[in-house]
């Protein structure tokens, strides 16, 4: 173990399975029907993504979040997963662009809203952690401060209140030693400390929906653990709604209480986890699951 690891309270896993196999039968909680009968805070509805030269990339994706759901997106590489949310934050690459359906977030919608009017919304209704967290942080800067940075531009507060509330909310994360951490820079801790960083800036002004696209991906399989234990209990305790983008079966059968299934841009299934996952109807599905069958999945599912 590092030491930076031995400050923070990270580990060193030996066990080569996903944590959803090694961590026992750790449901993630019921959706009942008052649940389900509240408005999604986040919905994108017959999404049409093309290039520029007319190149359709998604063809009439609708997705929707309800506030403390957890959604899961499964799918291959180029299967549309990562564009949808990045159309459900206004953040399409350059050459892209939504050419038909609507986006709505928490109640906004925001289909032609532009740049200025996503300014409003993305970081304080909405945010996101990716994949490889050292490539969103400046390397020659202090986390410490690029959270308090993140929290006086998201959350407008003054600087002695955001070197505070960088410290409440690392804290909250489960961090040991806060100030050490806060004073290191990139290259000084792991991927699973920078990811908690992450998330601490998408939390900063308190969002509606937190966006983790492949956000565990890269990591050792008991930091994985630990995150994705993280990320079921900031959903429960803000009651926020969670899109979990990953292409690990494992991953979403532990924290998801629905799921959809892409390919080529299409959702092809979708429905509650335990059902897609337990009686899949498209084929595709059960190539996955065959891919995944070593993992014995049937003990997560409800």
């Amino acid at each position: 173990m590092s030491d930076v690891a031995a400050l923070t309270g990270e580990t060193i896993a030996r066990d080569p399975r996903p944590p959803a196999v090694r961590g026992g039968a750790n449901l993630p909680p019921s959706f009942d029907e008052a649940s389900l009968a509240r408005p999604a805070v986040a919905e994108v509805r017959d999404l049409v993504i093309a290039s520029r030269d007319g190149s359709e990339l998604v063809h009439g994706v609708s997705v929707s979040v309800r506030p403390g759901e957890a959604l899961g997106i499964v799918g291959e590489s180029g299967s549309g997963k990562t564009l949808t949310c990045r159309a459900l934050l206004g953040i399409l690459p350059p050459g892209l662009d939504v050419v038909s359906g609507s986006v709505t977030v928490d109640g906004i919608d925001l289909t032609d809203a532009g740049e200025p009017g996503w300014r409003r919304v993305r970081g304080n209704r909405i945010a996101a952690v990716f994949q490889d967290p050292a490539s969103y942080l400046n390397p020659a800067m202090p986390v410490g401060a690029q959270l308090e940075e993140t929290l006086r531009v998201t959350a407008g507060l003054p600087r002695r209140q955001a070197r505070e509330r960088a410290r409440e909310l690392l804290d909250d994360l489960g961090i040991r030693r806060v100030d050490l951490v806060l004073r290191q820079r990139v290259a000084h801790l792991s991927g699973g400390m920078l990811q908690r960083v992450l998330i601490a800036m998408a939390l900063a002004a308190d969002p509606a929906v937190l966006i983790a696209d492949e956000a565990t991906t890269a990591l050792d399989v008991t930091v994985q653990a630990e995150l994705l234990d993280l990320l079921r209990r900031l959903r429960l305790e803000r009651d926020l709604a969670l899109i979990l983008v990953s292409h690990d079966l494992a991953v979403v059968a532990q924290v998801c209480e629905r799921v959809q299934v892409f390919r080529d841009g299409r959702v092809v299934e979708a429905g509650a986890t335990s059902r897609v996952l337990r009686a899949p109807g498209h084929p595709y599905t059960r190539e996955l699951l065959s891919a995944h069958a070593e993992y014995g999945l049937e003990r997560y599912l409800a």
